[in-house]
């Protein structure tokens, strides 16, 4: 693929669409992590449930409105559920990690805006590999 004035221009309308649909996935995780902290939820298990349905909200939204679909929609969403367990260790791990700090783990709100940002470049990337088999 080249990557002409034109190519980045779709890349970068791509990256808003993947974004957009991100920050609905993400409300979902991020409100129903809060909410499931506030109920006295360990971190790292609300962190588990909130991002494992932000993420297959997230696929459905990405397969509509994201990607163009190569190949069969069972194979992307098997692959993308492999993608997001990756995602998942890593904000996870991250929550955890966070956690240790007095001051992140009194302002769970902070943590999770961290560990989310930390992890939207992997996911981009590894998600476009699965629906359209290019990284670029």
């Amino acid at each position: 693929m080249k990557l002409n004035k034109e190519t980045l221009l779709q890349l970068f309308k791509m990256k808003l669409r993947f974004a957009m649909t991100g920050a609905v996935a993400t409300a979902v995780d991020y409100f129903l992590y809060l909410g499931l902290v506030h109920a006295d939820w360990q971190p790292v298990y609300a962190n588990m449930v909130s991002y494992s349905c932000g993420a297959v909200l997230n696929f459905l939204m990405q397969k509509r409105f994201v990607f163009q679909l190569q190949g069969s929609g069972a194979r992307a969403f098997a692959l993308s559920l492999l993608v997001s367990g990756g995602g998942l260790i890593l904000s996870t791990s991250i929550v955890y990690g966070l956690s240790q700090i007095p001051f992140l783990n009194e302002n769970q709100y902070l943590l999770k805006l961290i560990a989310t940002g930390l992890v939207f470049l992997y996911n981009f990337y590894l998600k476009r590999y699965v629906f359209e088999r290019k990284f670029i």
